[in-house]
C-alpha cells in the first residue's frame, strides 16, 4: 500500500539513526520512492553517503546549497513528497517543530509542508517523560502530527524505559493509514488468524503449520482503510501494528470465546486461522515419559467450528468470510462449506501455500467463483479486501 509513494525521510541527531537506514530499506522494497533530509547532527552518527547508497539519490543536509536549491530544494521537496516521516526524533527536534523554529533544511521544509507527517521519537526515558517534551508532543498532536512510538525498552545508555525507536516495521505500518483513503472509516472488522495449540501433557501440543501471516495482512490492509480491527491471533502470529487491537490466544475454545465476543454485531468477521479440528479428551498434567510405556492410544474430542458458530450466533457480523484449505476438489468443498457454515463467502487455497511467501486461491460465494492468482501475500491480502468491499455494496 505504498507502492510509488513519494517518502521523505527527515532524520535527527540520535544514536538510532542506524535503525532509520533499515526503515528506508524496508520502504523501497515495499515500493516507494524515498529521498532523504538530514540534519548535521544526524550527519556526526551516520554519512550521508549511506542514504545515498539506499535511496539512489543524493542525501539533503544543507539549507544553503544553492545547487541543490536549484534542482530541489525546501519548497520543491515538501511538494515533492506524498508523507513526511521523521525518524529518529530527537527531543530538540520537537522543541523545534512545536514552536516553528526553522534553522536547517529540515525544519524549513516543515515550515511549508502540507503533507500527512508521522514522528518517531527516540531519546533517553527521562527527556520523553519530562514535562517540556510532553507539552511539545500533545502540541504537535494538536496540529495533526501522528507519532509512531516510542517503545519501551533497553535504551542506547543502558537505562531501561520508554524512548526507543520503534521497529521500522511498525513505523511502515503506521504511515500506511496516512496514505490511503479512510473509506473503511466506522467499520469494525475482527479477523483471527494463525494456528492454535491443544495440550497434551505438559510439554506437547497438537497443532500445524500455519504462520498468520495472511491474517496480520488483512489486519493491517482494514486498518489502514480507516477500519476498528481486532485480530485474535494463535501462538506465533507475526506482530501486528499498534492500532490494531490484538488478542493472544492458545487453543480453539479460547480462540471461539474471544470470537464470539468480538465479532458481536461486526461489519466483518474473517476466519483466517487453521483451527484444530480436534483437542485431547484427557489432559495429562506432568510430562508423558516415553519409557513408561510400551504403546499407547489417545481419545480425541472434536473442536467447535468457530467460522459456523459466528454465522449463525446472535448479533452476528453483517458479513462472515471462511478460508478453507484443501488438498484436492477444492472449488467443489468449499462450496459445500459456503452452504453448511451459512457464510457469505469463502476463500479456497491449497494446503501447500502453509508458510509459503505467496498463496492463491479460489474466491467462492453463492453467485460466483474467482479464481486468483498466487500473489505475495500482502497483495493478496488487499486483493481480499477488495472483494470483501464488493459485498458490502
Amino acid at each position: 500500500m505504498l507502492d510509488k509513494k513519494n517518502i521523505l525521510i527527515g532524520i535527527g541527531g540520535g544514536i538510532a539513526v542506524y535503525r532509520t537506514a533499515e526503515l528506508v530499506r524496508l520502504l523501497i522494497k515495499r515500493g516507494a520512492n524515498v529521498r532523504c533530509v538530514m540534519t548535521k547532527s544526524a550527519c556526526e552518527f551516520v554519512t550521508p553517503l549511506t542514504f545515498d547508497a539506499l535511496t539512489g539519490h543524493e542525501t539533503h543536509t544543507q539549507l544553503f546549497d544553492l545547487t541543490r536549491e536549484r534542482e530541489m530544494g525546501h519548497i520543491q521537496l515538501a511538494r515533492w513528497a506524498d508523507a513526511i516521516v521523521i525518524a529518529p526524533a530527537t527531543a530538540n527536534l520537537l522543541t523545534k517543530l512545536a514552536y516553528g523554529i526553522a534553522d536547517d533544511l529540515l525544519t524549513t521544509i516543515m515550515q511549508v509542508n502540507e503533507t500527512p507527517t508521522l514522528i518517531s521519537p527516540a531519546m533517553n526515558h527521562s527527556m520523553w517523560e519530562s514535562d517540556a517534551t510532553k507539552k511539545n508532543v500533545e502540541t504537535l498532536k494538536t496540529k495533526g502530527f501522528k507519532f509512531s512510538g516510542p517503545a519501551s525498552g533497553e535504551l542506547a545508555c543502558g537505562e531501561i524505559g520508554p524512548g526507543r525507536l520503534n521497529e521500522p516495521e511498525t513505523i511502515a505500518n503506521d504511515l500506511v493509514p496516512l496514505l490511503n483513503p479512510q473509506i473503511l472509516d466506522n467499520q469494525h472488522w475482527v479477523i483471527n488468524a494463525g494456528p492454535t495449540w491443544e495440550r497434551w501433557d505438559a510439554v506437547r501440543i497438537l497443532t500445524n503449520r500455519a504462520t498468520g501471516t495472511l491474517g496480520v495482512h488483512l489486519a493491517h490492509t482494514a486498518s489502514a482503510l480507516g477500519a476498528s480491527v481486532t485480530l485474535i491471533a494463535g501462538p506465533g502470529t507475526p506482530e501486528s501494528a499498534s492500532r490494531v487491537q490484538r488478542i493472544g490466544v492458545e487453543s480453539a475454545e479460547e480462540m471461539l470465546v474471544h470470537c464470539k465476543t468480538a465479532a458481536l454485531n461486526a461489519d466483518v468477521f474473517i476466519g483466517t486461522a487453521a483451527i484444530s479440528d480436534f483437542r485431547f479428551s484427557k489432559l495429562i498434567t506432568e510430562k508423558l515419559k516415553r519409557g513408561d510405556i510400551e504403546q499407547l492410544q489417545i481419545e480425541l474430542t472434536a473442536n467447535p467450528d468457530i467460522v459456523a458458530h459466528v454465522a449463525k450466533m446472535d448479533g452476528r457480523p453483517a458479513h462472515v468470510i471462511a478460508f478453507a484449505a484443501e488438498s484436492s476438489a477444492h472449488i467443489d468443498h468449499a462450496r459445500e462449506k459456503l452452504d453448511r457454515k451459512a457464510v457469505d463467502a469463502i476463500f479456497a487455497n491449497d494446503v501447500s501455500n502453509m508458510g509459503k511467501e505467496n498463496a492463491g486461491g479460489w474466491w467462492i460465494t453463492p453467485e460466483q467463483t474467482e479464481q486468483i492468482e498466487p500473489l505475495a501475500k500482502e497483495q493478496l491480502a488487499q486483493k481480499l479486501t477488495r472483494q470483501i468491499m464488493e459485498l458490502q455494496k
